[in-house]
């Protein structure tokens, strides 16, 4: 079984072939072009899954992209970078240009649909992936299936206010989980940290330049043994133990799946967390509980796509 992946962003349109249990056939990469247009971009976009599906076989189509995606997995709304799309029926328009069956997803979903079908989600019926990247995303897996909400918009996991008196991010509060642990708003912390010791090596590596340090910086010298970075990891990782905490009392999940570019601090950011979970969690909450990481590299939101074109069409 095949199904054609698209991963929409707002600088390139990735797409490809995935067969269910080989993975990707063949891929291609493509500049967006966003700023020419909805239509342009869904042209773009028909013609690029037409040039996939001549050669193969396939049951549809799954796209991943930005923004808030209806119940149905239809229409998108306001997504971010690309103009003009204020309410759109991508689904409808990708099968007029394409005659394939399509369905979309925000791509933190998509992150957990890939997880599901591909990645270390497979042993887990219900779960809740973590993307740490940039930002802070998620998506919900109960009984093996995505988790919507009333209106398809739940799994917000970035946005739960952990603080409300705490620092600013993306989201229109204080304080919330993307401000600790997304990859722009620790490296920021980090930064105020490590002007406090202008002793540590850390300081003589990034004061010119802080706009160049990042979350791998911090891993790796942690690993190297330098005392600020570990506790700069551990502060964030408490942080993170606190936003399980809630998630699992709110949704009763007890396994997670951590992506993302911080997220590869590992142990560093997870053994704070598990301490955080274990002293604070309510004890009946804490049987079964996980942490793992997921690292399906660049082509997660191929597997993700493709994973929602099977659960949609199969």
């Amino acid at each position: 079984m095949k199904a054609i992946a698209v991963d929409l962003g707002g600088t390139n349109i990735k797409a490809a072939v995935v067969d269910k249990k080989k993975g990707i056939l063949e891929k291609l990469s493509i500049p967006t072009h966003a700023d020419l247009g909805k239509d342009h971009l869904l042209d773009r976009l028909g013609n690029t899954i037409n040039s996939l599906s001549q050669r193969f076989e396939t049951i549809g189509v799954g796209m991943g992209l930005p923004g808030m995606v209806s119940l149905d997995q239809t229409t998108v709304k306001s997504p971010p970078n690309l103009p003009g799309w204020v309410v759109v029926n991508a689904a409808e328009e990708i099968t007029k240009r394409t005659n394939l069956k399509c369905r979309i997803e925000n791509d933190a979903n998509i992150a957990a649909i890939g997880s599901l079908h591909f990645g270390v989600g497979r042993n887990f019926n219900d779960f809740i992936l973590i993307a740490l990247g940039t930002g802070v995303g998620g998506g919900i897996i109960i009984n093996r299936q995505i988790f919507k909400g009333s209106t398809g918009m739940a799994g917000e996991l970035g946005h739960v206010i952990l603080d409300y008196h705490g620092p600013l991010s993306n989201s229109v509060t204080r304080g919330t989980v993307e401000a600790y642990l997304g990859q722009r708003f620790l490296s920021r912390f980090a930064s105020d940290m490590i002007l406090q010791n202008p002793e540590n090596p850390l300081y003589k590596k990034f004061s010119k330049s802080f706009e160049k340090l990042e979350p791998i910086d911090l891993t790796n010298a942690a690993e190297e043994g330098n005392e600020l970075a570990i506790e700069i990891l551990r502060k964030s990782g408490e942080r993170l133990g606190y936003a399980i905490i809630n998630y699992t009392h709110m949704m009763d999940i007890r396994k997670y799946v951590l992506s993302g570019g911080v997220s590869r601090a590992g142990d560093w950011l997870f053994e704070p967390a598990r301490q955080i979970i274990k002293k604070h969690m309510m004890a009946p909450f804490q049987e079964g509980l996980e942490l793992v990481y997921e690292d399906l590299g660049n082509d997660s939101a191929l597997l993700g796509a493709a994973g929602l074109a099977f659960d949609s069409f199969a």
